[in-house]
């Protein structure tokens, strides 16, 4: 009988092997979601708001609710959070259910609310303070002003905040005790472009430090430039779900290019193009539409395969706010 080996070498290369086992193991297993929301509904009164929602939230991700004003985007969040019970379906967040375990979930998430305000005479270092002191572990409150931009506000009254400033606030308050899952609904709602943009970079500095955002807007653009997916909901139903790319590519396939170019054989040559639906010109200027998101790479290699000369070349493609106006068959109400 061959003798079995207990070194200790032999016995630490074992369980090197059985942790690089379970590692695998745990890599191979699908990854249980952030937030999970299965086929819920919540009305008020004969008004359905909610009607059979479901998605799911990625760690890590920035995922959004889009959609008009009263399409259902706050109620749904609401109901992740806690703050209304759904009358059917379920949900969970970090596998804990917001209603049952919302004392074991309030110190793992953040919350700005829509409508949020403060006294008007509460200075911005009293609100942070009083916030830190409701949760066990906070994080240093005047480090997350300094991150935030709001150092030297710190001894100013609420009432005396930009919209900008108040924002910037709200984040800090739903930051301040580290949470793994923050909950921002219409964060940019009346703020300026120059404002919006400098909230759309704090929430992408929150997604950096491995924090998964679960916002709402009824800005498209913010939600493109914003989001890493997105789920489109009118009248309190799902319409779609996917990255913008994908909604953009799956609904409005479309693409046009213009180009100027005085080649005398520029139409036949665009028209011979793949995908190419429809050519017309007004003099040396042409305009091409097709379909495929290589539309305008097959376009520029028809220009350098035949070398024709171009004055001008400009493309112009859809936006998620297409693929919403297809989707709902209305604009967007504000």
């Amino acid at each position: 009988m061959e003798q079995q080996d207990d070194t200790p070498d032999t016995i630490g290369n074992a369980r090197a092997s059985v942790a690089c086992m379970t590692e695998c193991l745990r890599a191979d297993m699908p990854r249980q979601p952030v937030v999970h929301v299965e086929a819920i509904r919540k009305t008020y009164g004969k008004t359905v708001a909610v009607d059979e929602i479901s998605f799911d939230v990625h760690e890590g991700e920035i995922f959004g609710l889009i959609g008009p004003n009263g399409a259902g985007k706050t109620t749904t969040m609401e109901c992740v959070e806690g703050l209304r019970r759904p009358e059917r379906g379920a949900i969970s967040v970090l596998g804990l259910d917001p209603i049952r375990d919302a004392y074991a979930l309030q110190n793992r998430i953040g919350v700005q609310l829509q409508e949020a305000q403060l006294q008007k005479r509460v200075k911005v270092r009293e609100a942070v303070g009083l916030w830190a002191s409701l949760y066990t572990k906070p994080v240093d409150g005047t480090r997350l002003l300094e991150q935030l931009g709001l150092s030297e506000k710190r001894d100013a009254w609420f009432m005396t905040l930009s919209g900008g400033q108040k924002q910037r606030l709200f984040i800090a308050l739903a930051l301040i005790n580290d949470p793994e899952v923050v909950f921002l609904d219409e964060l940019t709602t009346g703020l300026d472009p120059q404002a919006r943009r400098a909230i759309w970079d704090l929430v992408r500095g929150i997604r950096a430090r491995d924090k998964t955002v679960f916002l709402t807007t009824h800005l498209m653009e913010e939600a493109e430039r914003l989001c890493d997916r997105v789920a489109i909901i009118d009248h309190g139903r799902m319409v779609d779900i996917g990255t913008p790319a994908e909604l953009v590519l799956r609904h409005c396939p479309e693409r046009t290019v213009f180009v100027t170019s005085d080649d005398p054989a520029a139409e036949e040559r665009f028209r011979a193009i793949p995908g190419v639906a429809l050519v017309s010109s007004d003099g040396p200027r042409y305009t091409i539409r097709g379909s495929g998101a290589d539309l305008v790479t097959r376009v520029i290699g028809c220009l350098a395969e035949h070398r024709m000369g171009v004055v001008d070349f400009r493309t112009e493609v859809p936006t998620l706010e297409d693929v919403f106006l297809k989707l709902t068959g209305h604009s967007i109400r504000d």
